[in-house]
């Protein structure tokens, strides 16, 4: 940080370093109850979401399979979010304690194995949407694109992608840490360091532009497939039912990416933006809101459990029994266009 750099650089004056340690101490106290909220927050978020996506990835597994393209896709959602909880641990140790004495080499990986899933978290939500845009809109045009070869196959290359991406931030954010360190003093601000934030703004503007993308593709797919439904006449309950439920799927993509991802995007804009005119003191308000709005964004792991439960038919029941439903009905339409 800022202040460890600048007890660093003075040659060992006894009243300018009481006067940095007197800055330290303000400044952890102005922190304590964000860093309380935040600590609060990653143990609710933990608690709720390890348990729930757990429950949901052992039920698509198990019941659901690698059968159709969206149980594909929400198999590898689940993992991601599952991925993500399982790093909030070392981050409640550290916003609970306010230290870091798991060296920098854990710092990294906490910090990479968050941003990793949070991005995929958000990709893999996009491509179900576009699941159900096509599914819904170009049922017959697009349904070499809607198996589930084609979804894992998409979904590997997400996975690659984001983690081959992710190395140069990682390497960056490694040596941002170590230089912030004094040469005797070994603590780490780990989740909270300036000097990184500060030094990553080409990939932070990246990230803020990616998720812009994928919100406005999100907005498109739901205005689309609204207008879709409107168009298609009123049946039986049975198909009120399927378009309630294909409306709350939208409905719940569209308020992850409004409450928990755009905030975060435009924060992250908004800090990189002409940065050498903000004063110290704007500066760390800006990067304060930014940490508080990753602390937002990872509740979004709780809500996407209700994505599977309205996208799959039958969530609950056994993947023989919705096969032996849809065959039936298969059989039933079969005897009636005869």
């Amino acid at each position: 940080m800022g202040f460890e750099e600048q007890s660093c650089n003075m040659s060992g004056n006894m009243s300018s370093n009481m006067s940095v340690n007197s800055s330290n101490i303000a400044c952890k106290d102005e922190w304590t109850n964000r860093h309380v909220v935040s600590a609060v927050v990653y143990g609710l978020v933990l608690v709720v979401g390890l348990p729930l996506n757990g429950v949901s990835l052992w039920i698509l597994l198990r019941r659901h399979g690698l059968r159709s393209s969206s149980a594909v896709l929400m198999i590898n959602l689940a993992v991601s979010d599952l991925l993500l909880a399982v790093s909030l641990p070392l981050r409640i140790y550290f916003y609970a304690t306010l230290d870091w004495p798991f060296g920098l080499g854990t710092c990294t990986a906490a910090i990479m194995l968050f941003r990793i899933n949070f991005r995929t978290s958000c990709v893999f939500i996009t491509l179900i949407s576009l699941d159900r845009f096509f599914a819904l809109v170009f049922p017959l045009r697009t349904r070499c694109l809607r198996t589930s070869a084609f979804a894992s196959k998409c979904c590997v290359l997400v996975w690659i992608l984001l983690t081959l991406l992710s190395i140069p931030n990682i390497v960056n954010h490694y040596n941002a840490l170590k230089s912030s360190i004094c040469g005797s003093d070994v603590k780490i601000s780990c989740f909270e360091s300036r000097d990184v934030v500060k030094g990553s703004k080409v990939a932070a503007l990246s990230q803020a532009i990616f998720l812009l993308i994928l919100f406005m593709v999100n907005f498109v797919c739901t205005a689309m497939v609204i207008r879709a439904l409107k168009k298609r006449p009123s049946g039986d309950e049975t198909k009120v039912n399927n378009k309630m439920n294909v409306i709350l799927i939208f409905a719940v993509n569209m308020l992850v990416f409004i409450v928990f991802f755009m905030p975060f995007a435009l924060q992250l804009m908004i800090l990189n933006y002409n940065t050498e005119n903000v004063n110290n003191q704007e500066l760390r308000n800006n990067q304060e809101m930014l940490h508080a709005l990753i602390c937002l964004a990872s509740i979004n792991c709780c809500l996407d459990p209700l994505i599977y439960y309205f996208s799959l038919d039958s969530f609950w029941q056994d993947k023989d029994k919705i096969q032996w439903d849809a065959t039936t009905q298969s059989i039933s339409r079969s005897m009636e266009r005869s």
